[in-house]
């Protein structure tokens, strides 16, 4: 099948890879000459386990492309992708300019029919929308030409993309026609061999269940994270509660883990989106409101804590903490809305230095605080702790989840450990000589 994918951004540019692995003839196209020529040239502008290779094979045997063109790349293909950035508003909303700057590119180059699928995470109405712009072009034209427009949301988890773009829970179809529905069956039934995956329903529902998945998972880390916090008050240890609830089938053990709260490109992004549609609509979505709220006092806990014990010993200004960790979560560099972002800003804002280091994103973020002489950025992570007066992990690398401890001990000018993502073990971490502060358990 001929596929044109526009945006070759994180899900545009995994979903691309993945359809031409299986044989299909992929075009992407990328507005940014830089990005577009890096692709030619068998580099990949976004840091994904398995995903260069993956580009590089199927550009290697010609079945993936790239293009500035929007034209080129849908002239001769039969279903297009959008997968352009939908960042947030100020006021939480979903920005649809590249959505619609794409939907109306399309309306005014096409030529033959085509079916245009929305895989950008967009509100509810975003393909009735798309769908209004594309004839607002065509009817400029004088053209009539058949054209469909489809929900297909995704549900990838960044840091293992390609393998869920592979073996899919489930695949959303959101349209009533039934050519497009088979259409999309056909594109995707070779992720599909095992069992029945395609889900078709309307075109809202199918648009209204990406951010009902997001929300509800965003909901559970919330809740956890809830908990944590109450558990550090009674004496109680949320791992155990953990261990507790998610034996019960109903609640499980994904998603239940508590830390420095959820970051990343779309949990925040979709809650707030969601939270701004209800009100659209003139309803208080209470609950969303509160797992939002939770989640940004959440990331601001561990920072508390340290300067809550720094403060009998003159506070936090003029100390060094040393920083495992500034990526959102393991296995990407994506630094959207992380957890360590706020906590760097809450400590250096009261005169607090940071060296901090992370294997992927350290590079990425060096930039971003060039201009803070409170902050260093570091290329290996035993160099973060020389002279620190204490530790914090923040993103749950491997690398950090059994580190030279006596190294640690030796480096820091005092053996105080948080740990933000409930990596080790608290009798351990007593044994060996820390003060150890870790989420839902108090201090011992």
């Amino acid at each position: 099948m001929n596929v044109c994918i526009v945006g070759t951004g994180y899900v545009g540019l995994v979903s691309a890879a993945c359809f031409a692995e299986m044989g299909n003839a992929i075009t992407c196209v990328d507005v940014n000459p830089d990005v577009v020529e890096m692709l030619s040239n068998g580099h990949v502008h976004i840091w994904e386990p398995g995903l260069e290779e993956l580009v590089q094979r199927n550009y290697a045997e010609k079945r993936l492309t790239f293009t500035t063109s929007l034209q080129e790349g849908i002239e001769k293909c039969d279903v297009v992708f959008v997968t352009v950035g939908t960042p947030s508003s100020e006021d939480g909303s979903c920005d649809l300019c590249y959505v619609e700057q794409v939907a109306r590119e399309i309306g005014s180059v096409m030529t033959t029919p085509k079916i245009i699928v929305d895989k950008s995470t967009v509100p509810v109405g975003t393909a009735d929308f798309v769908s209004s712009l594309v004839q607002e072009e065509l009817d400029k034209r004088g053209e009539s030409i058949d054209f469909t427009v489809v929900s297909n949301p995704e549900f990838l988890k960044e840091g293992d993309a390609v393998n869920d773009f592979m073996k899919p829970d489930r695949v959303i179809v959101g349209t009533d026609d039934e050519n497009a529905a088979a259409t999309l069956g056909e594109l995707y039934a070779p992720f599909a061999r095992s069992r029945e995956k395609l889900i078709v329903m309307g075109v809202r529902s199918a648009e209204m269940t990406k951010y009902a998945a997001n929300c509800m998972l965003a909901t559970k880390i919330s809740f956890i994270n809830e908990v944590a916090n109450i558990c550090e008050r009674v004496g109680a240890d949320v791992r155990d509660v953990r261990t507790g609830i998610g034996s019960d089938h109903r609640i499980g053990y994904e998603f239940i883990y508590p830390g420095v709260g959820y970051g990343g490109s779309c949990f925040p992004k979709d809650v707030k989106a969601l939270i701004h549609t209800a009100h659209q609509y003139e309803y208080k979505p209470e609950l969303l409101e509160a797992v939002d709220n939770v989640n940004k006092r959440q990331k601001k806990r561990m920072a508390e804590r340290l300067v809550e014990y720094f403060e009998p010993q003159g506070g936090v200004e003029g100390k060094t903490l040393a920083l495992w960790g500034i990526a959102f979560k393991a296995n990407t560099d994506d630094t959207r809305e992380a957890a360590s972002l706020t906590i760097i800003e809450e400590l250096t804002a009261k005169g607090m230095r940071i060296r901090a280091f992370d294997p992927v994103a350290g590079e990425k973020v060096k930039d971003r605080f060039a201009d803070n002489d409170l902050v260093e950025i570091v290329d290996e992570q035993y160099a973060a702790l020389e002279g620190a007066q204490a530790l914090m992990v923040v993103t749950e690398w491997h690398q950090f989840r059994t580190p030279d401890f006596d190294r640690v001990k030796e480096q820091l000018t005092a053996p105080i450990l948080f740990d933000g993502r409930n990596l080790y073990n608290a009798k351990t971490m007593a044994e060996k000589g820390f003060a150890y502060f870790c989420v839902g358990r108090k201090a011992d």
